[in-house]
């Protein structure tokens, strides 16, 4: 069975869409016939409308929101996708550290469903896609901080998905699994990165994508759900 999304006029902010997933998400809304509005730090390297954005700053969230909407008079989808993955030990965590860690993968994603759902709810339509990480459940040395985030966002994801599903819009959260992103080689370097070859697999930021169209489109008839994408396909041997 084949699927096809129609992105047709539809307007999709990618949070971290520089790279990585978001990236490939990027692409891929564009390639459906959508646009996409790329919210970063970093400039992205191909031609993409982009806004630079610091999510963790909840002014610089609001301003690129308002910017966008003075453009398209919509937002229909939102992949909050930016995040930090820092490795140190608990015990040897610098307090700015993990704060750093807190505000961007956490209050990051909080200041931009603030500003970008309210206009999702009055237009009665609208999708939010946020990530959480199996580490989120069994933790991970020398990643307290970024499962501790990607933790909270399930909860947080949750319950605004409760607030707002009456308004016909819909928050679900996605685990994408082990892929293969600049911000995942930087983190797991050397054995780290064997240990999730050999157990889990290591995908390609493209091998999300369709997970991601899916919860954008109106086909995923879903919301407060956690869609966990576990293993690289390489490592199923029942797809040989």
């Amino acid at each position: 069975m084949k699927a096809s999304f129609d992105a047709t006029d539809e307007v999709v902010v990618v949070t971290g869409g520089a790279q990585g997933i978001g990236a490939a998400l990027a692409r891929a809304v564009t390639v459906c016939g959508g646009t996409a509005v790329v919210f970063d730090v970093v400039k992205p390297d191909w031609d993409v409308e982009y806004v630079e954005v610091d999510v963790a700053d909840r002014t610089s969230v609001e301003s690129a929101v308002a910017t966008v909407m003075s453009r398209y008079d919509r937002i229909d989808g939102l992949i909050a996708g930016a995040a930090v993955q820092p490795r140190s030990k608990v015990l040897e965590t610098d307090p700015a550290e993990w704060t750093r860690t807190l505000q961007v993968n956490l209050d990051g994603v909080v200041w931009m469903c603030q500003a970008v759902v309210p206009h999702m709810v009055a237009r009665r339509s609208g999708s939010v896609v946020v990530f959480t990480s199996g580490m989120a459940v069994t933790g991970y040395p020398g990643a307290a901080a970024y499962a501790s985030s990607k933790a909270a966002l399930i909860a947080f994801a949750k319950t605004l998905a409760a607030e707002v599903a009456e308004h016909r819009v819909r928050v679900n959260v996605a685990a994408p699994g082990v892929i293969d992103t600049e911000q995942f080689r930087g983190a797991n370097a050397g054995a780290d990165r064997e240990h999730w070859q050999d157990t889990m697999g290591i995908g390609d930021p493209e091998d999300v994508v369709g997970l991601l169209l899916y919860l954008l489109s109106d086909a995923a008839a879903m919301t407060g759900s956690v869609l966990t994408r576990e293993r690289a396909f390489a490592k199923l041997a029942t797809f040989a």
